[in-house]
């Protein structure tokens, strides 16, 4: 996602808060979002891996802004879901594109090792620009200012997306997919490709076929694919922590859950930074690590200080392990369609979200956290075996 190079997006929930649209038509609008990512996920990959990652990048920023600017221009249900499909298409370009350009840019430079630790800096700096663009964007609704949050968001993803031009475009690993293999039949991955940036292989369906057909193909990468896919999903029960932080006995007022999720964005940051020493940490100890989050989610639900603390946890210990799972997925990926390869793990990630969704509307955070566990369980299986 393009927060991982520049995040400054105002809670989409200011866009609703005056639109005047039930909770049936707002519900809709979400299933509009998630199945945008899940039939454009995949198809994106490929597409990043077939041209310049930086106009991938770029391209996906610009859409987003669309979508911003068709939900001010036209604030009604049809403009929403017009906005939601845009910026699902967005989001979805910049799944395995920035993966892709930074584990290739370390690559390049001859330190690969070093992708958990730089890619839980970038993940630690989109949780804490959290912070003060939510705060700019409650001023500003505050103030009467709709159409100015609404701006700000327009430009800030415009200026993200000429930021990304600037990144360097390191050779693609592996030769393209029509040429990978040696005069004796031998595939030979391992040879860099001297195609410049604006000539990146062959055709898209080529590229599309390739990159899926070695996410397939591999048991060890399937494994890594699998458990990114399973830990990323989790991600998806940031959707109801405002609901965490105020149900229960002891839960926090309405007024004060704003406050309080910036705690729970702070010990995500913590706990993405920390990814690049847990790099080190065998599957059964990264297994236990998880397992610990899903117990810490199970006391969330009971509110107050002692069930935000919980909740931050929870938070901090998957994104350590998301950090470091991706990192054992971008280690095993050997050929050129990287990010294709990494958006089949997002396309994953996208279906257990539902089954999320699914466990919080028959029981909500305690079922989750069963969930939880159980994953952490089935880890040391998939990170050794695939």
């Amino acid at each position: 996602m393009l927060a991982d190079v520049v995040p400054l997006y105002p809670l989409y929930a200011l866009f609703f808060a005056d639109s005047g649209m039930s909770d049936t038509e707002i519900s809709a609008l979400f299933a509009v979002w998630s199945v945008t990512g899940l039939l454009t996920e995949v198809p994106s990959g490929a597409l990043s891996d077939r041209f310049p990652r930086r106009h991938v990048l770029g391209l996906g920023g610009v859409l987003q802004a669309g979508g911003y600017a068709v939900w001010l221009a036209l604030p009604g249900f049809a403009g929403f879901a017009a906005g939601f499909v845009l910026w699902g298409i967005g989001t979805s370009l910049f799944s395995g594109t920035v993966e892709a350009l930074v584990f290739e840019g370390l690559s390049e430079a001859g330190v690969p090792e070093l992708y958990p630790t730089v890619r839980g800096r970038i993940t630690a700096a989109a949780h804490l620009t959290q912070l003060p663009s939510a705060a700019a964007a409650t001023l500003l609704f505050a103030a009467g200012a709709y159409a100015a949050a609404g701006w700000v968001s327009v430009g800030t993803c415009l200026a993200a997306a000429a930021l990304a031009q600037t990144f360097p475009e390191p050779p693609r690993a592996g030769p393209p997919p029509d040429e990978d293999a040696e005069p004796d039949g031998e595939p030979d991955r391992e040879r860099p490709s001297t195609a410049a940036p604006e000539a990146v292989g062959p055709g898209y369906l080529a590229t599309l076929r390739v990159g899926v057909a070695e996410a397939a193909g591999l048991p060890l990468l399937r494994g890594a694919l699998l458990a990114v896919a399973l830990v990323n999903g989790m991600d998806a029960l940031e959707e109801y922590f405002p609901l965490i932080v105020g149900q229960g006995p002891g839960g926090a007022a309405i007024a004060a859950v704003p406050l309080l999720l910036l705690v729970v964005a702070l010990a995500g940051a913590g706990g993405a930074g920390l990814g690049g020493r847990a790099s080190r940490l065998g599957p059964l100890a990264l297994a236990g690590v998880f397992g610990v989050a899903g117990l810490a989610l199970g006391f969330a639900g009971a509110g107050g200080a002692a069930g935000l603390v919980a909740l931050g946890v929870f938070h901090g210990l998957q994104q350590c392990v998301l950090v470091v799972v991706d990192s054992r997925l971008q280690e095993r990926v050997s050929g050129r369609a990287r990010a294709t390869a990494t958006s089949v793990a997002a396309l994953g990630a996208e279906i257990v979200a539902l089954a999320v969704f699914a466990a919080w509307a028959l029981g909500g955070s305690p079922w989750i956290a069963v969930g939880t566990v159980a994953i952490a369980v089935l880890l040391p299986r998939v990170l050794r075996r695939g």
